[in-house]
């Protein structure tokens, strides 16, 4: 039996205060294996977003439990969840959310300095060339397109050698043909490293490559069927 590497028990958060505080999650439970790439889909305001923030240790609970990777996240200080995620899950955003004054090659690097890697310039080096930007290390961001900038954004996520990596709405911000491009390049180093891939998406087409769908409505998971991945 494939261990899980994402479980949530019985989850509940609230955002906000008062008349304006918002149920974003209800009573949520989730098991995800090891190396399963699944696609998470639901209306806007559904908690899609919410779910993959909880699971990265960005987000507080009210209640139940979140272990990841093996770990129990419940209880442990911010200094030691981010050192967790530091180790263990690497994030894509919809919006790069890239350092501006920084190059590709700096970008990529800082996880890597951060959690006190011997060599961070050549593993970013290194992850770059993985994702076809050898010969864009010294651009800035603004110097490169919305593509490259999520290639950027994906080596970044790789470089510390996760085992989980998340994308919130990865190609939200690209054309169709660019979105592609980066779909393709997250479902092959997922594959190709044996990481568990776990993706928010509009888009049904992205969402239909993943092994598994799970369906959010209103804060709860509705789990779909399995389905053959599109490959």
């Amino acid at each position: 039996m494939t261990e899980a590497v994402i479980e949530l028990k019985d989850v509940s958060l609230t955002l906000g205060e008062g008349a304006s505080s918002v149920h974003v999650l209800k009573g949520v439970s989730l098991s995800i294996e090891a190396g399963e790439a699944t696609g998470i889909v639901g209306p806007s305001g559904s908690g899609k977003s919410t779910l993959l923030m909880v699971v990265a240790g960005l987000e507080r609970v009210d209640q139940g439990t979140i272990r990841i990777a093996g770990e129990l996240l419940n209880g442990k200080s911010e200094d030691q969840i981010a050192a967790f995620r530091g180790r263990n899950v690497g994030i894509v955003f919809q919006s790069f959310h890239l350092i501006p004054n920084m190059t590709a090659l700096e970008n990529v690097a800082v996880p890597l300095e951060l959690a006190g890697h011997p060599d961070p310039f050549a593993v970013a080096e290194k992850e770059l060339a993985a994702v076809g930007l050898s010969d864009r290390v010294t651009h800035y961001p603004g110097e490169l397109s919305g593509g490259e900038q999520q290639r950027v954004a994906i080596a970044r996520a790789l470089a510390p050698s996760p085992s989980i990596l998340i994308a919130d709405e990865p190609t939200g911000n690209l054309d169709q043909v660019t979105g592609k491009q980066v779909a393709d390049l997250l479902f092959t180093k997922a594959a190709e490293r044996g990481m568990t891939l776990v993706l928010v998406t509009h888009d049904p087409a992205l969402a239909a490559r993943c092994a598994r769908q799970i369906a959010m409505r209103s804060g709860r998971i509705e789990p779909t069927p399995a389905v053959k991945a599109i490959a």
